[in-house]
């Protein structure tokens, strides 16, 4: 039972703990591999000093743990909530990085933001491994 605990534990983290650390592992991250790894963004804000990219997650994200009871009883402990993933740009280079929408879930405050950013946090971490 204790294993279990902590399995469901450390899964519920890893959803919100991605977001979390794209916080950081993103910065410095050049405009052209933050668009190569997250898509065309949604929207784009020119600055003095740079620019603002934004990518919506508007489809509520579900959670991947549901259960079913008696009487169409249902309990979903996996997150819903949509994310907007914002990062600032200076000289062709992130940063900085925010999220903005309803994302508090049960699985953590920033777990509907994680499909946003999975695959550039990946990224991140393959350009500090091969450093």
């Amino acid at each position: 039972m204790k294993r279990l605990a902590l399995f469901a534990a450390l899964a519920l983290s890893a959803c919100s703990g991605i977001p979390a650390a794209a916080r950081h592992d993103l910065l410095g991250m050049e405009r052209s591999d933050l668009i190569a790894c997250a898509g065309v963004p949604d929207n784009r804000e020119a600055l003095p000093d740079g620019e603002v990219l934004q990518w919506r997650q508007d489809q509520p994200v579900q959670g991947p743990f549901t259960l079913k009871g008696p009487l169409s009883l249902e309990l979903d402990l996996g997150g819903h909530g949509t994310c907007h993933f914002v990062a600032r740009l200076r000289q062709g280079h992130v940063a900085q990085v925010e999220y903005t929408g309803p994302s508090g879930t049960l699985l953590g405050p920033y777990s509907a933001c994680r499909p946003l950013v999975l695959a550039c946090e990946q990224r991140a971490n393959q350009m500090l491994e091969r450093e």
